[in-house]
């Protein structure tokens, strides 16, 4: 059972200390934890109902959470009891001195946080009820609130990762001369939903796009896979709000030794930089301990990216396991590994697991076997 009211008194410790008096969350992960109002499916493009820009939630501390929103997402977004007031703006209403009144209503407030996710016509509006003397981000008072995961949250984070690597293992065996990137992804995405996905936490990827004539991953979507093709999968699961991400390597047919040779270097980069996850390590470091097999194999070019990157609610959470963030690790803070090999040109290797910091190291979420599948 995840308790948000005790996750709503530590926001209240961190507004303190931060000289923060009043937040306000749009529909959004860090809503979603501190309240467990479920965030909307995205859509690709922009959904709005009338007064749309009020939707979301007061945080002040001593009190419950004051919700704004629009009389249709209450009917048709929202489920169950919101644990504090609700004022519910109708169409025809005056929002912007509905939404005054609900600020105001609040006391004053010299520093004004808002989150990311907050619409600017939103902030335009705050500005004009509250009138802070500073305003500040909100989210990163949240996030510090979110890195570090409960018992509850990494067992849900488990089964979303259950759900990626039972998808792995159906769609695997259809790599296979013939199909096409498309078809897979489709198959990918179907057995995430049937494994029990809410949808996928960010857009499916399955590509080659590094031998010759295959430079895109979009231009090749429908180009049959051929024999000596290296396919590579990145997708993942939401299960009750929490995200997995993964990735694996499949050859068609026997791979060239060269192949082989890159995808155990990755192997090697994975388990170091999983070693290298301990509690009061920076994360700078584990990005490097991650990256020195692969560089010390001449092949540094070809990691193009960092070793992983914070998940949660979201798919990509701060910390960042990269070479730009000195943050310190604590226990049950929950990150991707994901080295790879991408030789321009020639061919592509990777893996991807959810690991979570503990003491001895990370600890894998993810069950399916990390070794490089051939299809024969």
């Amino acid at each position: 059972m995840l308790d948000y009211a005790k996750r709503r008194r530590q926001l209240a410790e961190r507004m303190a200390e931060a000289g923060v008096d009043l937040l306000f969350l749009a529909p959004s992960s860090d809503l979603e934890y501190l309240t467990g109002v479920e965030r909307m499916i995205p859509t690709f493009g922009q959904s709005q109902y009338a007064h749309g820009w009020v939707a979301g939630a007061f945080f002040e501390a001593e009190r419950d959470p004051v919700f704004v929103l629009p009389r249709m997402m209450t009917l048709f977004d929202v489920a169950g009891d919101l644990p504090g007031e609700l004022v519910v703006i109708g169409e025809r209403d005056d929002g912007p001195a509905l939404f005054a009144a609900a600020a105001r209503g609040l006391g004053p407030a010299a520093t004004l946080a808002v989150g990311d996710r907050v619409w600017a016509e939103t902030v335009l509006h705050l500005m004009d009820a509250v009138g802070p003397v500073r305003l500040v981000t909100g989210s990163s008072l949240v996030n510090e609130l979110r890195r570090t995961k409960s018992e509850e949250e990494l067992a849900l984070m488990e089964r979303a990762c259950g759900v990626a690597d039972a998808t792995m293992a159906a769609v695997a065996p259809r790599v296979q001369p013939g199909t096409t990137m498309l078809e897979l992804v489709e198959e990918v995405e179907h057995a995430m939903r049937v494994h029990g996905s809410l949808v996928p936490s960010f857009t499916t990827h399955v590509f080659t796009g590094f031998g010759e004539g295959k430079s895109s991953a979009d231009e090749t979507r429908t180009v049959p896979v051929e024999e000596g093709d290296v396919v590579m999968f990145d997708f993942g699961a939401v299960v009750d709000g929490y995200c997995s991400d993964f990735g694996r390597t499949v050859c068609v047919g026997g791979p060239e030794a060269e192949v082989r040779d890159a995808h155990a270097l990755v192997l090697a980069a994975q388990e170091a930089g999983r070693a290298a996850l301990r509690p009061g390590v920076p994360a700078s470091e584990v990005n490097r301990a991650c990256r020195r097999p692969i560089e010390e194999a001449g092949y540094g070019a070809s990691f193009k990216h960092r070793m992983g990157h914070g998940i949660g609610l979201d798919v990509h959470e701060r910390p960042f396991v990269s070479e730009e963030d000195d943050t310190q690790l604590e226990a049950g803070m929950t990150f991707t590994d994901e080295p790879s090999i991408l030789v321009d040109g020639r061919f592509g290797v990777r893996t991807e697991d959810v690991v979570v910091c503990e003491p001895d190291g990370g600890r894998k979420l993810n069950r399916f076997p990390p070794d490089l599948i051939v299809n024969t």
